[in-house]
């Protein structure tokens, strides 16, 4: 990367002021004590972005410095220890900002991705939510989203990070310029491969039921699904609305056809589909996971100079967590 665009994570500009004022101090001093700093989170959830923090500090941490961690996708409990750091303090100082705001968003992301996931039970989860977050973090957003259980994903780049291909199909923008949903249909068809699944949007000009059975019949069973994503303004996606379908599909004799679901939805939306047992083969999820609350986490110095300490509320020295595991460093 170019040095005039330094990594995020490694951008004294991106770190909290305080922090480079204490760097700035300690080494006009001359100061530079040995710390164990311990991370954890403020709330219960997943833990996501412990795999990005530590690749780099692996790059950038000095041979003697340890750390033990917890792996991303553990179910953490509040106030858990999830990461320990024994270093000089100048070597990771100015990183707790970056260290903990990757973490947040990224737990944070993963723990609504997994209430989405428990929701649909057997129902494979994709990933919808990259244009509700700002490009350089799209991808972070689908591989927190991989974390909690999501089987697909909408950008190439997250779905790289979890070592898949994206698995978006078509928008309603190629209907628009179209005109028609058949001739849309017919043009995807015949100019995308065929590990492109086609499953065609059913809701742009017609009742979804009709145009469904119309897209069946001009594909001539190359259809593996039709996608409900009717707006609010006409009610959107219902359970009535998904059973009419499957029964119009089916009586045309298209049984094989899937109904892919997306649009607004919700854990708790979600579950009303499975509890009513909706024949839906898919979930399209969008900013229930994208928009999720980031969880707090705070480090906090637990030793400096091999002597234990903490903030005054807080219990001094190392917090024992059988869980972790020494990930790199010499054990003196």
């Amino acid at each position: 990367m170019d040095a005039k665009q330094p990594i995020p994570f490694l951008d004294p500009a991106r770190a909290d002021q305080y922090f480079l004022n204490t760097l700035a101090v300690l080494k006009a001093e001359g100061r530079n004590p040995s710390v164990v700093m311990e991370v954890f989170p403020n709330a219960h959830g997943l833990l996501c972005g412990i795999r990005e923090v530590l690749d780099i500090l692996r790059e950038i941490l000095p041979k003697d410095a340890r750390v033990w961690a917890l792996d991303d996708g553990v179910a953490m409990t509040c106030k858990e220890v999830v990461l320990r750091l024994n270093a000089d303090y100048r070597a990771i100082g100015a990183l707790e900002t970056a260290l903990l705001g990757t973490l947040a968003h990224g737990s944070g992301w993963a723990t609504a991705a997994r209430a989405c996931v428990e929701a649909a039970g057997e129902i494979p989860i994709i990933s919808f939510g990259a244009r509700h977050v700002h490009p350089a973090v799209s991808d972070r957003m689908e591989y927190a989203a991989g974390i909690g259980g999501c089987a697909g994903f909408a950008t190439p780049a997250g779905a790289a990070l979890c070592g898949q291909k994206a698995s978006g199909t078509m928008p309603h923008a190629l209907m628009l310029i179209y005109g028609d949903t058949i001739a849309a249909a017919r043009a995807f068809d015949a100019h995308m491969p065929d590990s492109v699944r086609r499953i065609v949007l059913v809701d742009t000009f017609l009742d979804e039921a009709e145009e469904s059975v119309r897209v069946a019949r001009a594909l001539s069973g190359r259809l593996w699904g039709v996608r409900l994503d009717t707006p609010s303004e006409l009610g959107g996606v219902t359970p009535a609305l998904v059973c009419r379908v499957r029964e119009a599909l089916d009586r045309a004799g298209f049984d094989n056809v899937g109904i892919f679901v997306s649009g607004g939805l919700t854990p708790e939306r979600i579950s009303e589909f499975v509890r009513l047992q909706c024949p839906i083969a898919g979930f399209g999820v969008g900013n229930a996971i994208s928009n999720a609350s980031p969880i707090d986490f705070t480090a906090d110095l637990k030793e400096v100079n091999g002597k234990p300490i903490a903030k005054r509320g807080r219990k001094p020295g190392i917090q024992d967590n059988p869980r972790l595991r020494q990930v790199f460093g010499v054990t003196p």
